[in-house]
């Protein structure tokens, strides 16, 4: 049986990552011709079309799309493996921070990617609200942080865009002709911006804040007592609450986006090694 060669694979996950061949090849610094060459070598070991045309492009076709998950494994067993072997070589400490809306989510899954990437890393967690660890990455205090917060200046990628949705407690009574109470974060805050911004676009709809809090707690806490209505990505959810949407008088809100930052002059060594492998394992962008 013919065995699939980890760079073909990269390939494969880099045009997957960038959409086109063309941004692929600028991303790995190789020739256009040059991956297309790689990705005609991995079919003819697959014997199967990776690829179709659907207009003037080329997109996954269905066998396609299952290598790229097989991919993301093999090629995150692989690395584990050499991280393994190369013993205590990526040691030291490495500080991230995280929103406390994802400690119980997104956060679980990077941690576990990162011992895979550098066992013997030891992890200091700073759990914060984004404005705070976005200041504290800036100022040197954090080596990465998970944020909702975009900065052009500094080194990041996406991990997740996840909706967000007016939530309340399971039996909060709604009523769409009363106006709506709601529960907000103080200033600095992403969702307060998007929940005013959104009711902002719906002048026929009436609103009044009815409680402030500093952090997620307090948001936590007044949404359970069924005190009003907040704006939140969907990883503040619990069996507790429930969504409200456009079937009960409420705009519709963006999807949140949340990053990765990477201070840009670390003075760990092995942050870049990493964030490096933490791109390639978890196939992010």
């Amino acid at each position: 049986m013919r065995s699939l060669e980890i760079d073909l694979l990269r390939t494969l996950l880099a045009i997957s990552r960038h959409q086109t061949f063309a941004k692929a090849a600028e991303n790995l610094h190789k020739t256009q011709s040059a991956i297309t060459q790689q990705i005609q070598r991995l079919e003819e070991i697959v014997n199967t079309p990776l690829f179709v045309k659907h207009g003037r492009k080329k997109v996954l076709s269905d066998a396609g799309m299952r290598l790229v998950g097989y991919a993301r494994q093999v090629i995150a067993l692989n690395d584990e493996a050499l991280t393994t072997l190369q013993g205590n070589r990526y040691a030291g400490s490495l500080k991230l921070g995280a929103p406390h809306d994802i400690a119980d989510t997104i956060l679980p899954h990077v941690l576990k990617h990162i011992v895979r990437t550098a066992p013997h890393i030891q992890l200091e967690i700073r759990v914060d609200r984004s404005p705070f660890l976005m200041d504290a990455l800036h100022a040197g205090e954090l080596d990465f942080t998970i944020s909702t917060r975009f900065d052009e200046s500094l080194e990041g990628v996406v991990l997740r865009r996840s909706p967000t949705a007016w939530i309340c407690a399971a039996d909060y009574v709604h009523d769409p002709k009363q106006p709506v109470p709601l529960i907000l974060a103080d200033e600095p805050s992403i969702f307060r911006k998007l929940a005013l911004e959104a009711l902002e676009q719906a002048p026929e709809l009436r609103w009044h804040i009815s409680y402030v809090a500093p952090n997620l707690v307090g948001i936590k806490a007044a949404v359970r007592a069924g005190l009003g209505v907040t704006a939140r990505s969907i990883e503040l959810l619990s069996t507790d609450m429930r969504v409200l949407g456009e079937q009960d008088g409420l705009p519709t809100l963006p999807d949140a986006t949340f990053y990765l930052w990477k201070h840009l002059n670390p003075s760990n060594s092995s942050t870049e090694h990493v964030y490096q492998m933490l791109k390639g394992s978890m196939g992010l962008v």
